[in-house]
């Protein structure tokens, strides 16, 4: 009975060892982002008030009538907590799209091509790493037309090159495997190397330069937008922040028109890093195995840490 209640416990190890299985952590982020892609998608349009709109007395706390209050010029709260999510994310997951591309195309070049290429674009790079992002995206904010267009250039021209760098140290250990050699004797060009055989065997670095750029363009945007630096006329998180600052809402106590807010950002930004995490847990071999074991313990009932592995030899 002991050997065989071993045996299934041994095999129950191995088959924890050998089923992927979806890590907590990005299980949690995905529900996170799914439930604010949610409110993004459809809440507009099932919101109880015009997000502009004056509809009861300035500074309401929240009740049955108003779920988290009114803002300082009589705004519903709900309404331009739900409003903000379609502008603020679409902002920051468009600019996380467009910096992963230059980004990703800046490096791959640079990586494949070296010579003068590689220095000339690895010295734009660097140039756009030295300069501190935060303040140059101040001064572009300041002298571009306010709007959406001018923030997408303003996040994509401060975010691109850390994506550039990461891929351009990626693909110089990817140039000398034996499938890149194979593509080079069949007479391939260049480019088709750089993004046919290449970038597609880079989709776990480039998932994760994405969802970087993300929480980056995200916060950036709600920090411009709360800094008076957008456009104060559109419901966005970054102009909730703002319009509560403007209207003194620490000093009165109506913390209702900032924390709804300001939460929204804290939960996507931790569930954007918590999938990366993953991301890279799944993706990584080393992570792999040490999640495998883990779950190859916990078959057997041994908490991690509490047992010394052994080595068997079986000759």
């Amino acid at each position: 009975m002991a050997r065989s209640a071993d045996a299934r416990t041994l095999r129950a190890g191995e088959r924890a060892m050998q089923t992927p299985k979806i890590p907590r952590k990005a299980a949690a982020g995905l529900v996170i982002l799914g439930v604010f892609f949610l409110m993004a998608l459809v809440g507009p349009l099932v919101a109880p008030h015009d997000p502009m709109a004056f509809v009861d007395i300035p500074l309401q706390p929240p009740s049955r009538v108003h779920l988290l209050g009114t803002t300082g010029q009589g705004q519903d709260v709900w309404s331009q907590t739900i409003a903000g999510a379609r502008s603020s994310l679409l902002v920051g997951f468009v600019a996380g799209l467009m910096m992963t591309t230059i980004g990703a195309i800046v490096g791959a070049v640079a990586g494949t091509f070296g010579g003068l290429v590689d220095d000339v674009l690895s010295l734009l790079t660097n140039v756009s790493l030295v300069i501190p992002a935060l303040p140059l995206a101040v001064v572009l904010a300041a002298y571009l037309p306010a709007g959406t267009r001018a923030l997408l250039v303003v996040l994509v021209t401060t975010g691109w090159a850390w994506n550039a760098r990461v891929v351009r140290a990626q693909v110089l250990s990817l140039r000398n495997k034996d499938f890149v050699a194979a593509a080079i004797v069949t007479g391939e060009s260049r480019l088709h190397i750089v993004f046919r055989e290449i970038l597609p065997n880079m989709t776990s670095v480039l998932a994760s330069c994405f969802i970087s750029a993300t929480v980056y363009a995200i916060g950036a945007q709600v920090g411009l937008e709360f800094l008076g630096l957008g456009d104060m006329s559109l419901v966005t998180w970054g102009t909730n922040l703002y319009w509560a600052s403007n209207d003194a809402a620490l000093l009165t106590g109506a913390w209702w028109t900032l924390v709804p807010t300001g939460l929204s950002v804290a939960l996507v930004g931790t569930a954007l890093v918590l999938v990366s995490f993953s991301l890279d847990e799944i993706t990584n071999p080393r992570l792999r195995a040490v999640s495998a074991s883990a779950r190859a313990l916990a078959a057997r009932g041994i908490r991690m840490g509490a047992s010394t592995p052994v080595v068997r030899d079986h000759g």
